[in-house]
């Protein structure tokens, strides 16, 4: 009885049938078309930076075994040759010739191998007689069966099937190979940062039982072990001035969030977050190491602070980063004095005039912020702190020390989207307390975003924490700002609804 699926065989495309075919002779002449393993002695980039001095028509007397995916195949009379790329991108040309291999192994190739297959080769490193390094094989072996073509190379992929079928974008095209390997080189180059600081790096929970740390609505779900409801973590910022209150005066978190929110250029529901505290330090002191840690990532990976965009263009990472006041940028917006005392009726009538429409649960604080938003944001391009927001949408902020009816908060844009976020953390436990039970009071009005009156972090502040800053920078944002890409390219699996 055959073991092949019952699914729609009859219904494939045909040169998927025609693939099946191959995989079914292959199977039926005794070999297999997957093989546990193939005789790999090297890689092929390790070929080609090895034997990279060789003029045409030379040889080595060096053999060698490599493996990589057929992306051109040419059959001629007895010779054959096919170029096989690496997981890296990296390619080398297999030679196959009648004499080398023997009529039955070349006729074989010639009737299995298409393009896209998983191919080994046993050889000799040569340079053909173009100047082409190759492998002159002896023997080859099918180590996987593509039994889909690849898309056609003369045809790029659109970004929506990029991101749905990420395996295919990242066997056609560099860039997406490219930024795959730069998040680990970010992430390697943020983590070496903190250590020359002297930060201490930790886990904190993804699944809450509440859920606070940031203005977002959450993702809920259930317990069966504990038949309780819990949240997906929108911040881990609680967990972390926990550790701060136990004594880890530096720590940070690189990990993931998840906000039920929308989804566009800018914004995933799920993505990864870099959250750091620091003991003894405001926000002044956290802009400056944003800058820094945003800096050194640049020229870890680009080698320079002023580096080429992707999609055309130039980024200019360099020098001290401007900063702007959220109250004095909006006035000179909107041509007149906005302060932390203007009447909520007069911000409503702003918005009205900017063609927003306001919901009727904004506070002032937030009518500010959409102006912010409207008419200051979109111009910032240069890396810019805005800073010294509304008291009332920063539950979690510090005071400003002298300007009445602001905190000391900065967010980061850089080309017009939000990059980061820094505080002067509010670590006096009976204003935090006020500050969120007037967060669940919105709650209770219908505010999706607010967060939930947390106990147990009010009772780690009553212990004591020190004065302290804190960032927030967004790994996929970051990815942005050193690519130029949108957030959804920057990400190897984004969320995406079902075809």
């Amino acid at each position: 009885m055959s073991n092949e699926p019952v699914e729609e065989v009859d219904d494939l495309p045909e040169q998927m049938q025609v693939r099946r075919d191959k995989r079914a002779a292959i199977l039926a002449a005794g070999n297999q078309a997957y093989p546990v393993t193939v005789p790999v002695t090297t890689t092929i980039a390790a070929v080609r930076q090895k034997y990279a001095h060789l003029q045409a028509e030379d040889v080595t007397g060096d053999n060698v075994g490599v493996a990589g995916r057929v992306m051109f195949l040419r059959n001629t009379g007895k010779l054959c040759f096919a170029q096989l790329q690496s997981g890296d991108g990296t390619t080398l040309q297999a030679m196959l010739s009648f004499d080398r291999v023997g009529e039955e192994s070349l006729e074989s190739w010639k009737a299995l191998v298409d393009i896209g297959d998983q191919i080994a080769v046993e050889g000799e490193v040569i340079s053909s007689k173009r100047g082409e390094l190759s492998i002159l094989a002896d023997k080859w072996h099918m180590a996987a069966k593509a039994l889909r073509p690849l898309p056609n190379p003369h045809k790029p992929l659109n970004e929506e099937t990029r991101v749905r079928q990420r395996y295919a974008d990242l066997i056609m095209r560099d860039t997406a190979r490219d930024v795959a390997r730069l998040r680990p080189a970010v992430m390697t180059s943020l983590r070496n940062s903190f250590a020359n600081r002297d930060f201490i790096e930790v886990e904190t929970p993804m699944l809450q039982t509440m859920h606070g740390g940031a203005a977002a609505r959450p993702f809920v779900t259930q317990s069966n072990a504990f038949d309780m409801e819990l949240f997906l973590r929108i911040a881990p910022e609680l967990f972390l001035k926990r550790c701060v209150v136990g004594g880890i005066e530096r720590v940070f978190e690189i990990n993931r969030n998840f906000r039920n929110e929308g989804a566009d250029s800018t914004h995933s529901p799920e993505f990864a977050m870099l959250e750091c505290y620091q003991a003894f330090a405001d926000y002044n002191d956290m802009a400056n190491l944003t800058q820094s840690l945003i800096q050194e990532a640049a020229l870890a990976v680009h080698g320079s602070l002023t580096f080429e965009l992707v999609e055309g263009g130039t980024r200019d990472l360099s020098g001290e980063w401007d900063r702007v006041s959220v109250y004095p940028a909006v006035s000179a917006a909107v041509g007149q004095e906005i302060t932390p005392e203007t009447p909520l009726e007069t911000l409503r009538s702003l918005l009205k005039d900017a063609g927003i429409s306001p919901d009727p649960k904004w506070i002032a604080g937030k009518c500010v912020e959409e102006l912010l938003e409207h008419y200051v944001v979109e111009h910032l391009t240069k890396p810019t702190f805005v800073i010294d927001y509304p008291v009332d949408t920063s539950p979690l902020v510090r005071d400003h020390r002298s300007i009445a009816g602001v905190v000391e908060k900065w967010d980061l844009y850089i080309d017009g989207y939000e990059a980061g976020t820094g505080y002067s953390e509010l670590v006096d436990p009976v204003i935090q307390r006020d500050r969120l039970v007037a967060q669940s009071s919105l709650k209770d009005g219908g505010d999706l975003e607010a967060m939930q009156l947390d106990e147990d972090f009010l009772r780690a502040l009553e212990y004591g924490m020190p004065p302290t800053g804190g960032i927030g920078v967004g790994i996929d944002r970051l990815l942005m700002t050193l690519t130029g890409l949108n957030i959804r390219e920057t990400i190897l699996f984004p969320l995406v609804k079902p075809e």
